[in-house]
């Protein structure tokens, strides 16, 4: 055989073998993620299976019990808080989670007063809330005259100096409604022009009870400020129209700082550059216990957590919990997580999913609107969150099970995790809002009712607590933790969510809520 011959011979020869190697590295990439796959799908349904609202519902008692004995709530910076966080960080622990508590300080605030009744024309009682923060009147209040804000044509009543005729609200309590910038900037403008005292309405549809917010720090506060409903805000225009409006107006407040715990468990095993990450908060109100609000989120990923312990040691993808403090100060547990994220931790957290009141009494079943297509959120819903409504909608639609969307309104723990771009989303049951007769057609329940009838209040208990509810958002995070422990496909496909044509009232389309500032 001549050399040239021995070459095309050696050069077929290496074809030969070279073709089963370029197969074979092509094939495990393809058979990974087929892997990967399967696995998913036994772990959700696995999981589906394993976790229950009834096994759950063990954790809401064991958090009854504590706000029982420490003063029937469960607030951020006291003992109901600790004990509950306790609870969470011991059960993970025995189940063989690397479990931390992440530690930071906060202004503790406690509602002392929020008292408001008209003197003048006519005596009668105004429900009214403590804005996070506000500074505090005299104990008894003061009486004023009252001095309303024009409202202006662009959405802005309050926010310019301009805003404020000179001499006009000197020594008068400043009526303002909402729109256009935070709350604190109203109360400043107002204070700038000498009003003693501020009151914000809120300016969102009728079914929506006194605006609820936070000033966003105490640095920020200027005068004593509460929230008042839409239409009490409108009525004490209407009467100011027709002459002067004096009102007796006490709003005090306890202000110290305090400092909690944050609860962060993940797999020991896992891919830390694919880490997905789920959330809750674990504070109440001090009004009540916080069975509902939201010890349900709470219990529902806690249940999770410890049935993925005992179903899976080796998921592919590190599995991150966390229950967040002082979510009822303004966010103040998720917002300190994000901001001492590191750039390279941050980019490894490839999802977040939130889930708040997943138990309501008169339960509608929301889905966080990845995709805007209800054109009501007010933060933008990073790339991705829309894979992740649709893959929500998609399980929730093999159950047959109706839903809606619900808008990002940087309401709850969610919101610093949508600001720093990481995709988000999750599941919601209602709050204070009135479900609609559409809404009672489309879930059942009652029409004109709130979603939670005991939201913020002293009847948040035990008896607050819908299992169906409950079961159905424990099987939304178990399909997402299941399936997202081994496989992200999903977020890399094109997204084709379809959407319900019935617009929720079950979160404020403009927010209303703890951690609300404007």
């Amino acid at each position: 055989m001549n050399a040239s011959s021995r070459r095309a011979t050696a050069t077929l020869a290496a074809a030969a073998l070279a073709t089963p190697l370029l197969l074979a590295s092509a094939a495990p990439a393809s058979s990974q993620q087929d892997r990967a796959g399967r696995d998913a799908a036994a772990l959700s349904k696995a999981l589906v299976r394993e976790a229950s609202a009834e096994d759950a519902f063990k954790h809401l008692q064991r958090f009854q019990a504590i706000a029982d004995s420490a003063g029937g709530h469960r607030v951020a910076g006291s003992l109901g808080h600790d004990a509950s966080a306790a609870h969470v960080y011991q059960q993970l622990k025995r189940a063989g989670y690397d479990v931390s508590y992440q530690r930071f300080d906060f202004i503790y605030t406690q509602t002392l007063a929020e008292k408001l009744s008209t003197i003048t024309p006519a005596p009668r009682d105004i429900e009214i809330r403590a804005l996070t923060y506000t500074p505090s009147t005299p104990v008894g209040g003061v009486t004023a005259e009252v001095a309303a804000v024009p409202v202006d044509a662009d959405g802005t009543t309050g926010c310019e100096p301009g805003d404020y005729t000179t001499g006009t609200y000197t020594g008068r309590i400043a009526l303002i409604r909402r729109g256009g910038c935070s709350f604190a900037a109203k109360q400043q403008q107002a204070a700038a022009a000498g009003a003693t005292g501020a009151l914000i309405y809120n300016n969102i549809d009728a079914g929506y009870g006194p605006l609820s917010g936070t000033l966003g720090d105490p640095a920020a506060a200027k005068i004593p400020t509460g929230g008042i409903s839409r239409a009490e805000g409108e009525k004490l225009a209407a009467d100011l129209a027709q002459g002067p409006v004096t009102l007796s107006f006490e709003i005090r407040q306890l202000q110290e700082k305090r400092s909690t715990n944050n609860v962060i468990a993940e797999t020991k095993n896992g891919d830390a550059a694919d880490t997905v990450m789920l959330g809750a908060s674990l504070d109440s109100v001090l009004a009540g216990p916080g069975i509902n609000d939201n010890g349900s989120g709470a219990a529902g990923l806690l249940d999770v957590a410890l049935k993925l312990a005992k179903k899976e040691k080796h998921p592919r993808n590190k599995v991150r919990f966390a229950w967040w403090s002082a979510a009822e100060s303004g966010l103040l547990g998720s917002h300190h997580y994000v901001a001492n994220l590191t750039p390279p931790a941050r980019q490894e957290i490839k999802l977040y999913l939130n889930f708040e009141l997943i138990a309501s009494a008169n339960h509608g079943l929301f889905v966080y609107d990845g995709d805007n297509s209800d054109g009501a959120n007010t933060q933008t819903a990073p790339a991705g969150s829309d894979r992740l409504e649709r893959d929500i909608t998609a399980f929730l639609g093999t159950k047959g099970l109706p839903h809606a969307g619900t808008p990002f309104v940087a309401r709850f723990d969610y919101g610093p995790f949508v600001t720093a771009g990481i995709p988000s989303g999750g599941t919601f049951a209602g709050a204070e809002g009135l479900k609609s007769p559409a809404e009672a057609e489309k879930f059942g329940g009652t029409a004109g009712v709130a979603f939670d009838p005991n939201y913020h209040a002293a009847g948040d208990t035990l008896g607050n607590i819908s299992m169906t509810a409950f079961e159905r958002n424990i099987d939304v995070i178990a399909n997402a933790v299941g399936t997202y422990a081994h496989d992200l496909g999903s977020l890399r496909q094109p997204s084709a969510a379809g959407r319900s044509d019935i617009r929720p009232t079950g979160d404020a389309p403009e927010g209303v809520g703890p951690g609300v500032t404007e």
